[in-house]
């Protein structure tokens, strides 16, 4: 194990005996240092665990170099030196970050019992700040927030993964958070500093979804003025995230293999092959291998696309990060909003991980998001939930023995995606653009979603 550095600088050459002399029997290095300016080199240059400095010394006092290992060492624990002591010295030192403060003269026992508690010091501040950083890791992954084993298995799959070039298949019902995975593997990956272009494939119209992925020549189609750069080309070095791509016709899907197989493109209408460097997250909240069996899907593109597959689980299916989810939400509406913390009760907090969740972590922060507008105080009760939300709890837990688990969440699926969209199509009058805001859901999803319920915009207006 590396001996523990200590640098002392006083102006005296005694005084730097004296410590050398009664630090010796601790397994140390100790450098001394007579001049400052030459100690202020040194804690730039190297690392230092703790820092002894004189607080009377000519062309820089001990605060001076104090404020200087502050910024240049931070992590270096510091102790204040004086035969001078003063309140004010002694409260500006500790404000400005010195652990110590010992009055000369001092016996060689009572030096090394400060030096002593300053390396407790040093390293009960380098355990935490590890611990920190293994909850940070452990609690929140990027913008994933969990600490099920399901989701730690997810994480260490996306730290796995992310170095290397291999494409991905993300799987899980909406709402799960499917594009935070594929972001956070962007992130962590060789092409971090290029582009991540999410693509929404159920979103755009067939017509057009030709041309937004390959492009197109001028005069390709009526309307075709310009010639235009496809999102495969836009996402050259970068990661093209294909979201639903279940939705892609077959013969988008017949073109997106051949592009993945020889990493080329050719444009609407253009004759030129153009050379493409992307890596593909695909998504979907279908059975993919359903769908590759009932011919909807092509079986060669599922097996190029699932190179790596990760299964994003629904809420339901990881109760015990409902807290910390609740808890992350909370915290951000009371930061963005400027209002001090909120909490939820027992009462309520048991409602919130007895439910469902069919519309999963957007359902939940949807559901935050309503409680902290309408709660009044910052505690958050059963009063604050929805109604229907209360209603289904209770439903769910006087029918559950009389029908199976699947047909209660495909039937409160259905109910609670009909009722949200018209509720916010109600409260914008039929404006897409504003309800797909405050649903956090991308435009063309929202059309695809109202559309798959018999919604129509036009009858909110």
């Amino acid at each position: 194990m590396k001996r523990p550095r200590i640098l002392i600088v006083d102006d005296e050459i005694d005084m730097l005996e004296v410590c050398q002399d009664a630090l010796q029997k601790l397994n140390l290095e100790v450098v001394t240092e007579s001049k400052s300016v030459n100690a202020v080199k040194r804690l730039k240059e190297e690392l230092w665990d703790v820092l002894l400095a004189d607080l009377k010394m000519p062309e820089m006092d001990g605060i001076s170099l104090l404020k200087v290992a502050r910024e240049v060492s931070p992590e270096t624990v510091v102790c204040i030196l004086t035969g001078y002591p003063t309140i004010e010295t002694a409260v500006e030192a500790v404000k400005l970050g010195a652990f110590e403060y010992i009055t000369k003269p001092f016996t060689p026992d009572q030096l090394q019992i400060v030096v002593q508690r300053l390396l407790e010091q040093k390293f009960l501040k380098e355990e935490n700040l590890f611990l920190t950083r293994q909850v940070e890791k452990r609690f929140k992954f990027d913008n994933i927030i969990g600490n099920s084993p399901i989701m730690s298995s997810i994480f260490d799959t996306i730290e796995r993964v992310s170095p290397t070039d291999s494409d991905v298949l993300i799987v899980g019902e909406s709402g799960t958070g499917k594009e935070l995975v594929a972001r956070s593997i962007h992130q962590r990956s060789l092409r971090k500093d290029q582009r991540f272009v999410p693509v929404d494939c159920g979103a755009i119209p067939e017509s057009l979804l030709e041309s937004e992925l390959f492009g197109h020549e001028r005069g390709a189609f009526t309307g075709a003025h310009t010639t235009s750069l496809g999102l495969l080309e836009f996402a050259h070095k970068g990661t093209l995230f294909l979201d639903e791509v279940c939705e892609l016709a077959p013969v988008l899907q017949a073109k997106l293999l051949r592009t993945l197989q020889e990493r080329q493109i050719r444009r609407v209408g253009g004759k030129d092959v153009i050379n493409v460097d992307i890596r593909i997250i695909a998504a979907t909240n279908k059975d993919i291998e359903t769908e590759v069996r009932e011919k909807r899907f092509r079986e060669d593109l599922y097996y190029r696309i699932n190179v790596v597959k990760i299964k994003v689980p629904g809420l339901k299916e990881r109760v015990e990060d409902i807290s910390l989810l609740v808890d992350h939400f909370l915290k951000r509406y009371s930061k963005e909003w400027k209002k001090e913390a909120y909490s939820v009760d027992n009462a309520a907090m048991d409602i919130l991980c007895r439910y469902y969740w069919p519309g999963n972590v957007r359902e939940l922060q949807n559901v935050l998001k309503r409680a902290v507008v309408l709660t009044k105080s910052n505690i958050i009760t059963t009063d604050d939930l929805p109604e229907e939300l209360l209603e289904k709890v209770t439903e769910a837990s006087s029918i559950v023995e009389r029908e199976g688990f699947f047909q209660i969440r495909e039937r409160h699926i259905a109910n609670f995606e009909k009722k949200y969209f018209q509720s916010l199509l109600t409260k914008y009058k039929g404006n897409v653009a504003e309800a797909s805001v405050e649903a956090n859901i991308p435009r063309w999803t929202f059309y695809r979603l109202i559309k798959k319920h018999g919604l129509n915009q036009e009858d909110f207006r």
